[in-house]
Order: C-alpha cells, then sequence, then structure tokens
C-alpha cells in the first residue's frame, strides 16, 4: 500500500502513513469523547486529561503485550525490546486497551468522579480511533490477513514486505479493513445507544463485549504471528474474557439500576392527601 507519505527535504525523515493515522484517530476520539462528556454533565477538560494519560498508558500496554506474544524474537537479545521498531510499532490493541482501563480506574478515582460515566462518555471516542488506526495498519501493511482467492484479496507492496514482513505478490485477506469498518459501525452504534442508556457503564459494557465480537472473528481471517493459548490466538483468548467479564459486568450493573430505581420511588412521598376509609351505611334515620 503506502507505508510512506513524504519524506522532510533535506532531513532525512520520513513520515509514515500509519503514524498520521494513528495521530488522526488519537485526536478524532479525543474530540468525540469530549463531545459525549459535556452532553453527560461531566466537565470536558478533566475528561480529556484523563483520555490523555489514559492513551499514554495504551501506548506503553500495547508494546509490552507485543514483547510477551512475540518473545521469542525478543529474549536472545533483551536490548531489542527498546530498538526503534518496537517505539513506531503499533503493539498489540488489547494491551492498550487493558492499560488505559487500568491508568483510567486511578485518575478517575484521584478526581472524584463516577469511572462508569467516565467509560460511557470515552466508549464511543474508543471505536472511532480504532477506525483510523486500522487504515494505518492497511497502509503500513501490519495485521495482514491469510491468503485468499476472494474478489478482496489485495497484494502490498515490497515495500511494504520490506518494513512489517507482510507477504506481497499474493492476495491477502484486508483483515485491516474488515477491523476498520466494523469498529466504525460499532461507533455508531454506541452513539445511538448513549443517549438511550438505562444505566451507567452500558456504553463501555456494550463497547468491550462488541468489540470482542469483532476481534474474536476477525482474527479467524489474520495471519501475522501473536502467539497462542490454546486453540485460540493471544486475542481470541483476551477477547472471550473481555466478552465474559462485559456480560456479567452488564448485568449487575443492570440490576444495580433497577435496585436504585426502585428504592427512589419507595422514597418519594405521594403527592395526594391519603383517602379516608368510606363511611358505613347508618340504619338510623337522620336527625331532625
Amino acid at each position: 500500500m503506502f507505508p510512506e507519505l513524504f519524506e522532510i527535504p533535506g532531513t532525512g525523515f520520513i513520515i509514515n502513513t500509519y503514524g498520521v493515522l494513528l495521530a488522526i484517530g488519537f485526536l478524532s476520539g479525543m474530540w468525540l469523547a469530549g463531545r459525549f462528556a459535556v452532553a453527560d454533565g461531566l466537565p470536558r477538560g478533566e475528561v480529556l486529561d484523563i483520555v490523555l494519560y489514559a492513551l499514554i498508558a495504551s501506548l506503553v500496554g500495547s508494546r509490552v503485550l507485543l514483547v510477551v506474544v512475540e518473545w521469542e524474537s525478543f529474549h536472545r537479545d533483551w536490548r531489542a525490546i527498546f530498538s526503534l521498531d518496537v517505539l513506531r510499532s503499533g503493539g498489540v490493541f488489547y494491551g492498550g486497551l487493558l492499560a488505559a482501563i487500568a491508568a483510567s480506574l486511578l485518575l478517575v478515582r484521584w478526581r472524584g468522579l463516577d469511572w462508569w460515566r467516565v467509560a460511557d462518555a470515552c466508549a464511543p471516542g474508543i471505536a472511532l480511533g480504532q477506525f483510523f488506526g486500522r487504515l494505518g495498519c492497511f497502509a503500513a501493511g501490519c495485521c495482514w490477513g491469510r491468503p485468499t482467492t476472494a474478489w478482496c484479496g489485495v497484494r502490498f507492496s515490497e515495500r511494504g514486505h520490506e518494513l512489517t514482513g507482510v507477504p506481497y505478490g499474493i492476495p491477502l485477506h484486508p483483515t485491516q479493513l474488515y477491523e476498520s469498518v466494523a469498529t466504525l459501525g460499532l461507533c455508531l452504534a454506541l452513539g445511538w445507544l448513549f443517549h438511550r442508556r438505562r444505566f451507567r457503564g452500558q456504553i463501555i459494557l456494550a463497547y468491550l463485549f462488541g468489540y470482542a465480537v469483532i476481534r474474536f472473528v476477525i482474527e479467524i481471517w489474520r495471519d501475522d504471528p501473536r502467539g497462542a493459548i490454546g486453540p485460540f490466538s493471544t486475542s481470541q483468548a483476551i477477547a472471550l474474557g473481555c466478552a465474559a467479564f462485559a456480560v456479567g459486568a452488564w448485568l449487575v450493573r443492570r440490576r444495580q439500576a433497577a435496585t436504585a430505581t426502585d428504592a427512589d420511588a419507595a422514597a418519594v412521598p405521594s403527592s395526594l392527601p391519603p383517602a379516608s376509609p368510606p363511611s358505613s351505611p347508618s340504619l338510623l334515620p337522620p336527625e331532625s
């Protein structure tokens, strides 16, 4: 595809397509999180601060999990962990997501905000950021799919092969585009659900479940080596755990919301005066 946009004249510094699209994804995700935060009555500035630090944590977490799943490539030379190739790579998304969640839990507690409300505001932005991020993966040639004879197969360039190791000269499943389109649809669905949610946490849990399904299915057609846990790829195993957590937390949060609603209804006094008991009919004639 187009792994490199252009070179800055006289410097030898190359602007990579992946880096540009990743930056667009970060900025667009932050913008959307700010919009939903305001819509929910949250302080926009504090939410954006939390998002920024969570993004930094995600960059670290994604590369940590990359090293874990590709340990065979690093254990003989641990210094390669700190190489420019690792720093420039996108890492493993689930590692970044888990690190961002952990960081946001600490930051939200420190700021005295409700984590579920903040996470709900951020969820559509996460999906939007993934839409642009996977376009970057497609441009760079990473996260490639299995060979295919279907009409949707794409051939990557020799330059992409040099940078990422993607096979070239044969049509591959464009799994990057599959996920990009799917996460854009997920973003739109979460935005629609945000204004119809029944309890706090519904949007982030819908995201975790929805993306887990998307990622589990797309992994069927991916072909870049990222380790395995039993019969599943590393990302599939994490996706199963995320889906199970999302379903369990959904049921708990919904029950808690229903209990709180019932308690609030019982605590509200009736605005109508109590009805007086009906008088029994008298058998005596009225007094004259």
